[in-house]
């Protein structure tokens, strides 16, 4: 995240594949303010309910305050936050989908808004299966139906990969005799959990990025006829004029990315292990667990 010094922890950041570079350096009010202790703001609007945004926002926020800033964080709709990014009343958000989820928001606000980079480029929606499961597309899962017990667990009804399995997945590849099972996403991790735990066969909806993939021994169905749609990425974006006021931060941010074993590993860490109950202390003591990535980005934001 910052193109210009990550000395020594570039290279242990480069092996582990952190996505790195280093920090552009020179003067800036927001330089001179931290250096004089006069702390410099930065307001992240958070999407409500969107796991990979909360645990990457929390993780930013605390690496930010160990540098100096005075951070604050808010909780709201995404249109909410769009909104608010365009209005100047937020200053940065963690969690835009492109180029098909939050489409529509870009076009509305894209004017009033910058785009500062992509940290994670393998956002997708998933049929997910127990890692030993006997097959490995889903074009195999109709003739394999009995060992999943003809069913299919699903999530809540207005889901949109609800919608996706019912209207594509089921017809284009014939799993109209199996039962589409519309639940929720407690139950449907619910399922998971008892039958990887049990050693029986279980398949899923699921998408990515998500803590089941850290929690589970559960791998992807191969999806030969793109039903599911393409993978997306997800983009960090700023308020106009963010990168001129927050130099170094907006470098950093644009040399940022998670692999997904750091990222499944954050989110289960938050929203799992810790039940979402403070996601601001989980990803703190996360962050105390993967001092590489904690420090290559520490230095990057000090340039």
């Amino acid at each position: 995240m910052t193109p210009a010094r990550l000395r020594t922890t570039l290279a242990a950041a480069a092996a582990l594949s952190l996505g790195l570079t280093a920090c552009s350096g020179g003067t800036s009010e927001e330089a001179d303010r931290l250096e004089n202790g006069d702390l410099p703001q930065v307001s992240i609007g958070i999407h409500t309910g969107w796991d990979e945004g909360i645990a990457v926002s929390h993780l930013f926020a605390a690496v930010l305050e160990d540098a100096g800033y005075d951070v604050e964080t808010d909780d709201a709709d995404a249109g909410i936050v769009y909104t608010g990014l365009a209005g100047g009343d937020y200053d940065v958000n963690f969690d835009m989908w492109l180029p098909t989820t939050h489409a529509d928001y870009l076009e509305k606000y894209g004017d009033d808004l910058e785009q500062l980079g992509v940290w994670y480029d393998d956002a997708t929606l998933t049929i997910a299966v127990n890692e030993d499961a006997p097959i490995t597309s889903l074009e195999e899962l109709a003739a394999n139906a009995d060992a999943f017990d003809g069913r299919i667990v699903g999530i809540e009804a207005g889901a949109g990969l609800t919608r996706i399995t019912q209207d594509e997945v089921i017809p284009g590849y014939g799993l109209e005799g199996m039962q589409f099972v519309v639940s929720s996403t407690p139950a449907m991790l619910a399922e998971l959990k008892a039958a990887t735990d049990a050693g029986e066969d279980v398949v899923v909806t699921l998408w990515r990025p998500h803590w089941a993939y850290d929690a589970f021994p559960v791998r992807d169905l191969e999806d030969p006829q793109g039903l599911l749609g393409a993978a997306e990425e997800i983009h960090t974006v700023g308020r106009s004029g963010f990168a001129e006021d927050y130099p170094a931060l907006a470098a950093a941010i644009g040399d940022f990315t998670l692999t997904d074993e750091q990222l499944f590993s954050l989110e289960n860490r938050i929203f799992n292990e810790d039940d979402g109950a403070d996601p601001a202390a989980s990803a703190r003591a996360w962050l105390e667990e993967n001092t590489d990535l904690r420090d290559a980005l520490a230095d990057a934001l000090a340039g």
